[in-house]
Order: structure tokens, then sequence, then C-alpha cells
């Protein structure tokens, strides 16, 4: 091969490489059981219309497809989980809500393509998270309106108490 060739063999390998630099985001993301985790996927120029997707597995071959925009920019939303492309940044949003801990897992942020499809790859990690109220919680009714008006309650109490601390100094 002369010099002017050398350049093909590598172009050609990041051309069909699944993780080609036409996609970035970050590699690994966290949030804590119960809560939500937001991932943004960036794209080059091109790739506007085309439909993004957010899949689940570490085999890239084999993982299943959690959710798909439908190249627009309109918000599609499936169970705990919404992708939105946002096309004049050139970027797309996954996020997952009331994550559980059996949410964690390898990703890929993924564009659908002719060919076979660009995507990189982002680790999902939960950790254990402490819900404000387990248990002993009300919804609606009088005893929430009483919880309410309790803490309403004792919020005055403490500004009177602070406003009278400050007014002695």
């Amino acid at each position: 091969m002369g010099r002017r060739t050398t350049w093909l063999l590598p172009a050609l390998l990041l051309l069909f490489h699944p993780g080609s630099a036409a996609i970035t985001g970050p590699k690994a993301v966290r949030g804590l059981e119960q809560g939500s985790l937001t991932v943004q996927c960036r794209y080059g120029p091109g790739w506007e219309t085309d439909v993004k997707w957010w899949c689940r597995g570490a085999d890239w071959d084999r993982c299943k497809f959690v959710v798909k925009t439908t190249g627009s920019e309109k918000e599609v939303k499936k169970d705990r989980v919404s992708i939105k492309d946002n096309q004049k940044n050139r970027s797309f949003t996954v996020t997952m809500e009331k994550l559980r801990l059996n949410d964690a897992d390898t990703y890929w942020c993924g564009i659908e393509r002719a060919g076979p499809d660009l995507g990189i790859q982002v680790e999902v990690t939960v950790d254990p998270g402490k819900s404000i109220c387990r248990c002993g919680c009300v919804s609606s009714g009088p005893a929430l309106s009483w919880s309410l008006g309790s803490i309403l309650g004792d919020l005055t109490v403490m500004q009177r108490e602070l406003s009278q601390v400050v007014g002695e100094s």
C-alpha cells in the first residue's frame, strides 16, 4: 500500500464500528433507587431526522430496545423511560424514572440508519436510596391535612423563634 491509501483501512474501520464518533455521550451515569436519571447523547450533522433509540444489554447485537423516537422532536414515553430529540442542538435525552436496583445494566444510545446503527455504550448504576415516606403515609384526607397543617404550624413557630433570637442580638 502506498502513502495515499494507508489512511483507508482505519477510516473504513471507524465508519463501520458501532461506536463511531458520530454519536457521543457519557460512559456511565448513576441514580438513586426510586429517583430518576438523565442521559444526554449528542450526534453530528446529518442525523437530525433519524430515529434515535435507547437499548439495554451488554451485547450490542442483542440489546433490547427500551424506547425509540419517531424521527421527530416529539417525546416518546414507554413505561418509566422517555426519550426526546432536540434536533436544533443535535442531542437526545433519555430519562429513566422510579429507578429500581435491577435497572442497573449496560445500555446503548443509538441512531438508526441504513446499514449498521451508530451507538455508544452507557453503564447505568442504581444505588440504594432512602424514601422519605416508607410507612404510615397518608395520600389524602383529614390526616394529610392535619400533617401538612402541623408541619406548617411548626415552621411558623420556628420562624417566630428565629425572629425573636435575631431581634435580641
